[in-house]
């Protein structure tokens, strides 16, 4: 694997894998895919349901997807620093997130939402969170 050299505080030199960058950058789309998604509770992008396109402004969503870029940008930050807590932390709200657009998709009734590709992202967040070099990486047991 290739690494990147980051500096620390104490001007020492420290080693970052290549998977925690790749990692970052997932979770990076993540956080776009949340702003875009937060636009559209605003009603500034329409919602695409197959051919159709749709404003609306929900305060509640809003609110639920301001809180998800929020998530997103501190999951990033401790993804780079290499947090364990981070391990968990992005488990959990890829597996939620997963799980949500999972059911989205679902209920809906064409075959692709604008939701989709969320859905993909979270899963591969998900699945690289259980890979043994990641587990090693957060020093997670």
């Amino acid at each position: 694997m290739v690494a990147e050299s980051t500096q620390t505080t104490q001007g020492t030199v420290r080693e970052r894998p290549i998977g925690l960058t790749v990692l970052a950058a997932l979770a990076g789309v993540a956080l776009v895919l949340a702003v875009v998604h937060l636009l559209q509770a605003i009603g500034l992008i329409p919602y695409f349901i197959g051919a159709v396109a749709i404003r609306d402004f929900s305060l509640w969503y809003a609110l639920m997807w301001g809180l998800m870029v929020w998530v997103w940008a501190w999951a990033i930050q401790a993804i780079l620093e290499a947090d364990p807590s981070a391990w968990v932390f992005l488990l959990i709200v890829s597996g939620f997130s997963l799980m949500f657009d999972f059911f989205t998709i679902i209920a809906s009734p064409t075959t692709t939402t604008d939701l989709t590709f969320s859905f993909l992202l979270s899963l591969a967040i998900f699945a690289y969170m259980l890979l043994p070099s990641t587990k090693r990486t957060f020093a997670v047991q």
